[in-house]
């Protein structure tokens, strides 16, 4: 048995038609809303962001993410080359409080000086600077954060996935989608004793929020572009054993 509530009061029973009616009405907004919440969600998760070929299988799912929060704590170099894909591809960038930012560089790397904001010093509105540029730019590079709570991050992740935008911070960042750590490797360009340092290797780590290590060994040639070595090896990190107090 079925109970039709009307908003009428004191009309008496519902008539049968309008019920069926009703329902059917009710059946249907409530389908429209979860196709177009299940469309959004598809586009949002599937929507890729431009990305340099050499950064491709370092990356989860192959690309950047709109939306997405990359942390690079050792690395400017790689940060500059995250940005680099959707900048050539026609993409404003922002720059946040990295005032030794260096734009030569980051021009060789890849990135258009004319579709960068670059804000040295946002001070005490770190997170009130980022969060609107986040409606205007598609990629942010910022220095280390400042002590920012749960909830001012989870506000600006959601900001970040509004706006299809993504934050690449030179720092560590909790909960981000994927964290690119450099150790230096060989110089090249000298000879016995002499010449100009030319090419320098780089060895990447990324690890993603699923604890999956991606390995690759990149050339930073001394026209300023990356080039890939060799292809990446990819591994599962095991979980550290949990211990308990006193014990051991």
């Amino acid at each position: 048995m079925s109970l039709a509530i009307s908003s009428r009061v004191g009309t008496g029973p519902a008539r049968p038609g309008a019920v069926s009616g009703a329902a059917e009405r009710a059946g249907t907004v409530a389908a429209l809303r979860e196709r177009i919440r299940g469309m959004q969600r598809t586009e949002l998760e599937s929507q890729p962001l431009p990305t340099l070929p050499v950064l491709g299988d370092l990356l989860p799912g192959g690309a950047l993410r709109a939306g997405g929060v990359y942390a690079v704590p050792d690395a400017p170099v790689l940060a500059m080359a995250l940005a680099a894909g959707p900048s050539l591809a026609g993409s404003w960038s922002a720059v946040v409080d990295l005032p030794t930012f260096g734009l030569e560089a980051a021009e060789r790397v890849g990135i258009n000086l004319e579709r960068l904001v670059v804000v040295p010093d946002p001070g005490a509105n770190w997170l009130e600077v980022v969060a609107a540029l986040a409606d205007v730019v598609t990629v942010i590079i910022t220095g280390p954060a400042p002590h920012l709570s749960t909830s001012d991050r989870a506000r600006l992740a959601a900001r970040l996935h509004q706006r299809a935008a993504m934050l690449v911070a030179l720092g560590t960042w909790p909960g981000n989608d994927a964290e690119l750590r450099s150790g230096a490797g060989n110089w090249g360009g000298i000879g016995a004793g002499f010449g100009y340092l030319g090419a320098r290797e780089l060895r990447v780590e990324a690890t993603d929020r699923a604890g999956r290590l991606r390995r690759a060994s990149l050339t930073l040639a001394e026209s300023g572009g990356l080039i890939a070595a060799e292809r990446p090896g990819i591994r599962a990190v095991p979980k550290p054993e949990r211990r308990l107090a006193g014990v051991g």
